[in-house]
């Protein structure tokens, strides 16, 4: 745990937990350690997790008390001495699938399923530039890794050109990752309210959102913006019900990382294959 990243943050001892584990989930990410085929050793691993977890959460409680005993905010404001008594429990408590446990009960469009949140970001053509996998289950927090992630891919893959716009569905809403992208000179389109709610989003007024309303009912913002359920929901369609791949079949984020940007350059290649079927028929 890095307590000079959570303390920029300052959110309380419940904000300063959630960066914790999010540090943790990163290390993770980074170690890729496969999971056990062995439904004893995988039990192992889950024992290990759950120390883990109980580890990180006594030593982010440790750092929130240390910084509030200072006395002193990062900007220099004087800070209460206040703060709620913390006392670990005996046995680390939580939830976890003992078949993947990288996995998380994700939220779907028919439920609750396990399993874990595949992004892709793709062209006009409905070619897919990048795709990655992530365990969060909103979508917020992933514009700008999926962005870098894609521009990785055109270097590797010797492609001078970069995206002249980015454009993403309203759950993708995060104005730091906004900002500097648009501080990057690659304008950012994302619509602060749902499609599905009536009515503008409770607080968001104003500022940045209001500006982001101005610019997609104009004719440009509009035109540009309708273009991106067509770019990107074909993919995932053409994925799920003409391939009739609904799941995953290996286990650990690493794994299911390498299938699914298997599953995405097959796509590739038939976008491929047919366009050069229409090219010789024309």
């Amino acid at each position: 745990m890095d307590p000079a990243v959570i303390v920029t943050h300052s959110s309380g001892q419940r904000g300063w937990l959630k960066a914790a584990r999010r540090q943790t989930d990163e290390h993770r990410q980074r170690e890729a350690r496969p999971i056990p085929r062995s439904r004893l050793e995988r039990l192992l691993e889950v024992e290990r997790r759950f120390a883990q977890d109980l580890q990180v959460e006594i030593e982010a409680n440790a750092a929130y008390r240390a910084y509030k005993a200072t006395g002193v905010r990062k900007d220099g404001r004087r800070q209460g001495r206040k703060f709620p008594v913390w006392v670990p429990p005996e046995e680390p408590t939580g939830e976890i699938n003992l078949t993947d446990p990288d996995s998380r009960n994700m939220l779907a469009a028919r439920g609750f399923v396990q399993g874990y949140n595949a992004q892709v970001a793709v062209n006009e053509q409905h070619v897919v530039i990048a795709a990655e996998i992530c365990v969060v289950n909103p979508d917020f927090g992933n514009l700008e890794p999926v962005l870098l992630a894609a521009e990785t891919e055109l270097v590797t893959a010797g492609v001078t050109d970069t995206p002249e716009v980015v454009l993403a569905d309203a759950g993708y809403w995060h104005t730091e990752q906004m900002q500097r992208i648009a501080a990057r000179g690659i304008p950012v389109l994302i619509p602060p309210d749902a499609h599905k709610r009536n009515g503008v989003r409770p607080g968001w007024t104003g500022g940045m959102y209001e500006f982001m309303r101005g610019v997609l009912t104009s004719e440009r913002g509009k035109d540009l913006y309708r273009r991106r359920q067509g770019m990107v929901e074909p993919v995932f369609a053409n994925t799920k019900f003409n391939r009739k791949i609904y799941r995953f079949h290996r286990r650990g984020r690493s794994a299911v990382r390498s299938e699914w940007r298997l599953i995405t350059a097959t796509h590739n290649l038939l976008r491929l294959h047919h366009h050069r079927i229409a090219a010789q028929a024309a």
